[in-house]
Order: structure tokens, then C-alpha cells, then sequence
């Protein structure tokens, strides 16, 4: 594990455990001393949030259990009305962790579509597996890579998307145009993103990265602190 990795993840329990003190200080009374609390809380995000952009980084494995903090705007289902995956296509997740959203659009992919998912931990793979083996889906192809350079032909796919890890790629940019490389011409990429995540990226700059490598927006849902955002491939 990485300095940058560690220092991330050391940021964000900080965070929450002032955050629950600060809880705790308001239950029992002590406003001065949860007001005190929160500031440190907010400092503590702030510079997670600071941190994070200048060097980026995959979520470790050991804070997997923030993965299944319910999404909202970002359920699975939402994800899923967003994407309309249907059987027989091939699509393709990067970042999925621990597969809170592979699962739903696997299943929705039967009985002939195919799931790739694909992600820099090895760990976050066998782990979203065996969940997919308890569940009978044997639909989900794993691969580990790198989001930059993605291991895949040209035009493969009918669809991707990526929730909450755009951020975390060191170069965002290069991932979009690789996605735009993977994709088939009337292909669909879903982006969700949402205000809370240290790797937040915005709607504006969001958009632009899109327009640059090469995606025309077609629609969004949810607010622009926790969006989905559906784009196509732009005509060569």
C-alpha cells in the first residue's frame, strides 16, 4: 500500500470518527464541544478532498464497507434505469469494487449478455466473484488492469459506465479516450458521480473531459451533487 493510499484512508476515518464525536458532544449537550468537533471533521475533508486530487488513487480494500453504505441517487437500480442494459450485449464496469452495482446489471444482462468488469485490485475482483457465485451469475468476466490503457480490441463493447471512480484514475482523460476507443459507435457510457466522495468530479468538468475525448452528452438524472450522466460516442 501506498503513502498516497494510506494518507487517504487515514483522512477519512479521522473524519468519521470526529464526525461521531461530534454526535456524541450534541446528544450530551456539549454544543462548544461538538461545534469544535465538526470543524475538525470538516477540516479533515477538506483535506482528504485536497489530497485526493492531487494524487489520486483507487479506494484500498479494507475500506470495502463504505461500498455498501446505500447509495441513493446512485442505487443500483437508478444506475441501472439510467444504463437499460439488455440481454445479449456486452458491457463493460471499471471500477466495480466489490460489485454493488455488477450484480444488478449482470442480472439484467441475462440470459445472453456478458459483463466485464475490470479493476487495479485483484483483491476487490475475487471479492465481487464470490458474491456473484452466491447469487448463481456466471455472467461476470474479471480482468485486472488499468483503466489508462484498457486491455480490450477496439469497438467492443455496448456499453460502460464507471460510479464514483473517474476520481480516483490518475488520468482521467487518457481513461476517457480509452473508453471511447473500447466502445461501438452507437455505444452508451454512464458516469455517476456524487459531492460526498473526496474523488468528486464535477458536472462542468465532467462534461468537458467527455467533449475532449471524443462523447456527446445526451442526459443526466439525479442533482448535480450526485449524478448519472449518460453520453454516446460523437460520429467520426
Amino acid at each position: 500500500m501506498n503513502r498516497s493510499t494510506i494518507l487517504k484512508a487515514s483522512l477519512f476515518h479521522a473524519e468519521i470518527a470526529v464526525w461521531l464525536l461530534a454526535l456524541a458532544m450534541t446528544i450530551t449537550g456539549d454544543l462548544w464541544w461538538a461545534a469544535a468537533s465538526a470543524l475538525v471533521a470538516l477540516g479533515a475533508h477538506t483535506a482528504g478532498r485536497l489530497w485526493s486530487r492531487q494524487s489520486p488513487v483507487p479506494m484500498p480494500y479494507f475500506m470495502r464497507w463504505v461500498l455498501l453504505v446505500p447509495r441513493g441517487p446512485q442505487s443500483p437500480a437508478r444506475m441501472q434505469r439510467l444504463l437499460q442494459p439488455r440481454s445479449g450485449e456486452r458491457i463493460l464496469e471499471i471500477g466495480p469494487g466489490v460489485g454493488i452495482h455488477a450484480l444488478a446489471i449482470a442480472t439484467a444482462l441475462q440470459p445472453d449478455g456478458v459483463l466485464d468488469v475490470l479493476d487495479v485490485q485483484q483483491e476487490m475482483l475475487d471479492d465481487l466473484m464470490r458474491r456473484a457465485a452466491r447469487s448463481g451469475l456466471t455472467n461476470i468476466v474479471p480482468r485486472q488492469g488499468d483503466a489508462q490503457r484498457l486491455p480490450y480490441p477496439d469497438a467492443t463493447f455496448d456499453a460502460a459506465y464507471l460510479i464514483s471512480v473517474l476520481g480516483e484514475i490518475p488520468d482521467a482523460p487518457s481513461a476517457l479516450r480509452e473508453l471511447r476507443r473500447v466502445l461501438k459507435p452507437a455505444a452508451r457510457l454512464l458516469i455517476g458521480e456524487v459531492l460526498i466522495d473526496p474523488d468528486f468530479v464535477s458536472l462542468p468538468v465532467l462534461r468537458a473531459m467527455a467533449r475532449d475525448a471524443g462523447f456527446l452528452y445526451e442526459r443526466r438524472s439525479g442533482p448535480r451533487i450526485a449524478y448519472g450522466v449518460v453520453f454516446r460516442p460523437m460520429a467520426v
